[in-house]
């Protein structure tokens, strides 16, 4: 699975080249979206199940899947958890219920990338804000997805 935060992912705060983006009012707010991205996410979508992990919650699929030429994807309730130190990951965890997974988000505490970093099952890609996501972040993705942990088997 891939967990997707939108606003300093696809929802940058001052892109470049600022010309790839197109500005769109949502709810009294400027969006800034890509069709770069849109064509990125479908490509990743090969590889994992899509899944918003935004405070868009279930707006991401009303509002920014249709700039994005996205099906409309699950979602995982984090709101509630917005401004706490760990941010999303507690719904996260709860969510991926021991599936491997990748997330995106500009707002990924240092101490939890560096405590996940040697697992195989959690790949923890934090985005720069200004820019969004970046061709080398889905290059990775692609590379080498995280994989299911897996135990010896006791014979």
């Amino acid at each position: 699975m891939l967990y997707l935060d939108i606003d300093g992912v696809l929802n940058p705060v001052c892109p470049r080249p600022a010309a790839e983006f197109t500005a769109h009012r949502i709810h009294g707010s400027t969006v800034l979206m890509s069709v770069r991205h849109g064509h990125w996410l479908r490509e990743l979508s090969a590889v994992y199940q899509l899944v918003w992990a935004s405070t868009w919650e279930a707006q991401a699929n009303l509002c920014i899947a249709p700039l994005l030429d996205l099906p409309a994807l699950p979602f995982v309730p984090v709101g509630r958890h917005a401004g706490q130190p760990t941010g999303d990951w507690a719904p996260i965890l709860r969510h991926a219920a021991g599936r491997p997974f990748a997330w995106l988000d500009d707002l990924i505490p240092d101490a939890l990338r560096l405590s996940c970093a040697a697992r195989v099952d959690r790949l923890l890609m934090p985005v720069d804000p200004g820019q969004g996501l970046r061709r080398s972040h889905v290059d990775r993705l692609l590379r080498r997805p995280p994989v299911r942990l897996s135990f010896p088997r006791r014979g």
